[in-house]
């Protein structure tokens, strides 16, 4: 039997192919902008008749009914990165939260404790030889689908096909829904003053040649920004955004100086706009993998100059960065920021470094305090940290003692908290 034949004998609607689902089941859901938006907003039609199913995914960028109160009996979530549309229901204790690894997340699908039942995925129409793509999430999603017992797909006719290691046969997949609407988009642009100044102390630290990991956001953007006199730039991170797309237009990122797949961008994810979309469709700049691999630290390792750019909620003045919680309220996840920070730290050249505003709440609290809030969980240890950055300028933290991190922090704090940190720092005997 040809693949058309098999993928035609699968096309039903979605109550069909949502049948497939028991009480009792894992099911995980496709994340990112690959969220299947037509079979999790019929998730809730079948509340009536299942308990105890557990919804298992990452940051989702769509509407989550199922976490309502009222189908709690029926789904609980359980999030490994958490997003807007969960975060009240796991504040009330109505989902929970797997703190993880992004680079660990396949291998617990695959080998315990998050052994799936079905995978809820998004995916583009097949090829002429019967391979569907998993366009702009791959990450999580493909090493899911490959683990699940069954496979329910929606296939989006405006899912882009991105290349790499981003494909499954129709012959693997269970149910097949067709669908024909847009991917879900990201505004962009919002930098401030203060991000542009973060971008350009980091862009003055960043050599031609280097390979860079950033996400999506001001800062990203910021740093994008200032880099437009570079040569030979390359890109391995778990998510980029539109910012990529000016920098290979001018030329600056070529991937060309690359030491781990020359001439790519590597990523997991993405998430953006339509012009990104179209950007990526059948692009062989792009290969997409699975985050075991993207964001294995000692395939980060592998570029040379790697660069790590991520964020903090808070850090203290030993250098330990809080970046999931506000205290002891979860409030993202753990992502792939230690995976870069590390993979960079044994990369040849390489420059990890946390980068974020110095104050919060419109200037009213310093994200640099003398010890982290009370039930603030410890992302990045101060072992890992080397570089901080904030509008005031870059502390080298890499090799210094306690009061010399502090004394770096200090100076890089909003100048109004500078002495109130001092007083801080000399009672709890660092300086």
């Amino acid at each position: 039997m040809n693949w058309e034949n098999i993928y035609r004998r699968k096309v039903t609607d979605v109550a069909d192919a949502l049948s497939v689902i028991e009480s009792g089941n894992r099911i995980y859901i496709g994340g990112g902008a690959g969220v299947p938006q037509s079979l999790t907003q019929g998730l809730t039609s079948r509340a009536g008749e299942l308990r105890d199913v557990e919804l298992t995914h990452i940051l989702t960028f769509a509407e989550a009914p199922y976490v309502a109160p009222e189908f709690a009996e029926s789904f609980r979530v359980n999030a490994l990165f958490i997003g807007p549309n969960v975060r009240k229901a796991i504040h009330q204790g109505r989902a929970d939260f797997t703190p993880v690894f992004l680079n660990e997340i396949p291998g617990m699908f695959r080998d315990g404790p998050l052994n799936l039942d079905v995978a809820l995925v998004s995916i583009s129409p097949p090829d002429e030889h019967g391979f569907c793509c998993f366009g702009v999430e791959v990450g999580t999603t493909k090493p899911a689908a490959e683990s699940a017992r069954i496979v329910v797909a929606e296939v989006n006719r405006q899912m882009p096909r991105t290349l790499g290691d981003s494909f499954i046969h129709v012959s693997r997949l269970h149910k097949i829904v067709e669908v024909d609407h847009p991917i879900p988009e990201a505004p962009q642009g919002g930098a401030t003053e203060e991000h542009l100044l973060i971008g350009q102390h980091i862009a003055s630290m960043i050599p031609d040649g280097a390979t860079l990991q950033m996400g999506i956001g001001s800062i990203p953007d910021a740093v994008l920004h200032h880099l437009g006199s570079h040569k030979d730039l390359g890109i391995h991170t778990e998510l980029f955004s539109d910012g990529v797309i000016n920098m290979v237009e001018q030329g600056v990122i070529t991937c060309a100086r690359k030491t781990f797949h020359p001439g790519k961008i590597v990523s997991g994810f993405l998430f953006g706009t339509k012009r990104l979309y179209e950007f990526v469709h059948n692009n062989p700049l792009i290969e997409m993998h699975p985050t075991d691999y993207v964001n294995d630290p000692f395939n980060i390792a592998q570029n040379d100059k790697m660069v790590a750019i991520n964020s903090a909620v808070e850090v203290d003045l030993t250098g330990q960065v809080c970046a999931d919680s506000i205290g002891s309220r979860f409030y993202s996840g753990v992502g792939g920021q230690v995976d870069f920070i590390r993979g960079a730290a044994r990369s040849k050249g390489g420059l990890p470094i946390i980068a974020f505003m110095a104050t919060a709440k419109g200037g009213e609290i310093s994200r640099i305090v003398p010890t982290l809030s009370q039930g603030a969980g410890v992302v990045t240890t101060r072992n890992d940290v080397h570089y901080v950055v904030t509008e005031y300028g870059v502390a080298s933290l890499h090799g210094k003692t306690v009061r010399q991190r502090a004394l770096e922090l200090i100076n890089i704090a909003h100048p109004q908290f500078r002495d109130e940190l001092t007083e801080a720092g000399k009672k709890l005997g660092y300086l």
